[in-house]
């Protein structure tokens, strides 16, 4: 009789323990779901202010047409390079100059803070003058770390 109490007691104290693990759980999913679609909307709400102040000259010569979130915790910014023609530029060369200024940029810009807190992949598409595509250039959150 009392070895089935004794394991009456411990089955009570098992299941007692497992519904606190689940709900510890369903605690920590829901925290942490309520916080990335928190995340989520920010980054929206900020793609949306950029994209409603487009075309934007951002600097000399280059202008900001466009931003998306083409995938998860992947931001694009599409610019055109205003003063170049791909059939007459070194692409190469711009590419390389640009990409040590955008690293650069990501590093230090506050308003790629969201991005940089939440390990953000930024792609910059360049295109011409004319709307031709030149080339892309991808930062991962290690290099502007």
């Amino acid at each position: 009789m009392q070895e089935k109490k004794s394991k009456r007691k411990q089955n009570i104290w098992l299941l007692v323990t497992i519904g606190a693990a689940l709900i510890l759980v369903g605690f920590i999913q829901f925290y942490f779901y309520k916080n990335l679609d928190e995340v989520n909307s920010e980054i929206t709400e900020l793609v949306d202010k950029y994209n409603k102040n487009c075309p934007l000259t951002i600097q000399e010569g280059i202008r900001l047409d466009s931003v998306s979130l083409p995938e998860k915790q992947v931001a694009q910014y599409n610019l055109t390079l205003v003063n170049v023609v791909k059939e007459t530029a070194e692409v190469d060369v711009i590419k390389q100059e640009i990409e040590k200024s955008l690293i650069s940029t990501a590093k230090a810009n506050p308003g790629l803070q969201v991005f940089r807190d939440n390990d953000f992949t930024l792609v910059y598409s360049y295109n011409d003058k004319k709307k031709v595509f030149l080339f892309k250039v991808t930062i991962m959150p290690d290099q502007y770390k």
